[in-house]
């Protein structure tokens, strides 16, 4: 096998690793907290939890019942990829939440005849752990160019049309529709289990927003400096940032002085070093700064992917 089949097959790999594990959180954050809590949740998944509720039947079935005709509406408009991927994320999510229901519902430990769950009665940590444990999973299968399928492709659908609204806010949106659907579902406790849904929803955005879109995040840095310090900063930069840096001819308004403007985009770990690199430099230096939340090029997003 030549280098570049090798390396098509690690990053192969290493993307449905990353699936794997976002599936494996995604189960957990459903069965362990969400339903085991008594609580709603969004999407097809929240339908599914409705669906437990009212007659008992598995959540993990239905969910994978449930997402059958969206996910071959997600084939015919993102094409072979997205559908296997998803394929993969939809039946072994489903799999393990049957499989986290059989073990923790059903399989009596010791034969004591008692159930593992809920792990606590506490609504607050179910709906917060479930839903930044939820919210975790998804943003990394969304990360990998997949979803876990029902109400995930209409929303990457919209996303498509309005691409000013991040792909959380939808969802949350969307949740929420569902989620008053629940009132009718949730006969005891109704109002508690709408307050902690919504906040689980919330939570879930957070994550999710943050895993999705956090990756990508730098410090997006002009430094205007006479030409000398400036060529100093950007062999410093270049050397002991390891980060790209470009010039841009400047002129001073007032003075009429020739400037040098330097931009870079670096991590936010490193930006303390930069800060520290053209304080030493040139203590005269103007220095502009501001957050940059999406980059593509060399080290960060590739012009070709997908917008998430």
């Amino acid at each position: 096998m030549d280098k570049s089949k090798r390396a098509i097959l690690k990053n192969y790999l290493k993307r449905y690793a990353v699936i794997t594990a976002g599936c494996v959180l995604y189960a957990v954050g459903v069965v362990v907290f969400l339903q085991a809590g008594g609580l709603a949740g969004g999407g097809v998944t929240g339908i599914a939890l409705i669906v437990n509720e009212v007659s008992g039947f598995s959540t993990g079935i239905t969910a994978f019942i449930l997402n059958v005709p969206l996910l071959l509406w997600g084939w015919k408009v993102f094409g072979r990829d997205f559908f296997l991927s998803t394929l993969y994320v939809i039946a072994l999510s489903s799999a393990l939440m049957w499989l986290a229901e059989s073990i923790f519902f059903e399989w009596v430990p010791g034969s004591t005849g008692e159930e593992l769950l809920p792990l606590t009665n506490d609504w607050l940590i179910n709906a917060v752990t479930g839903g930044a444990i939820y919210g975790l999973g998804m943003g990394l299968i969304f990360r990998c160019g997949s979803s876990s399928g029902g109400t995930d492709i209409p929303i990457k659908i919209l996303r498509k049309k309005f691409r000013h609204i991040s792909t959380g806010i939808i969802t949350m949106v969307t949740d929420i529709v569902i989620v008053a659907c629940s009132v009718f579902a949730y006969r005891e406790n109704t109002l508690e289990v709408l307050f902690f849904t919504v906040l689980s929803l919330v939570v879930y955005t957070v994550v999710f927003d943050w895993v999705l879109y956090g990756g990508n995040s730098a410090k997006m840095v002009f430094v205007i400096s006479e030409e000398e310090p400036a060529n100093r900063i950007s062999a410093r930069v270049l050397k002991e940032l390891d980060a790209g840096a470009t010039f841009v001819d400047g002129k001073g308004a007032y003075s009429g002085n020739l400037k040098k403007v330097l931009l870079c985009v670096v991590k936010p770990v490193v930006y303390p070093r930069l800060r520290d690199i053209v304080r030493e430099e040139d203590r005269e230096a103007f220095m502009i700064v501001s957050s940059a939340k999406e980059i593509y090029g060399e080290g960060y997003i590739s012009p070709d992917s997908d917008e998430l």
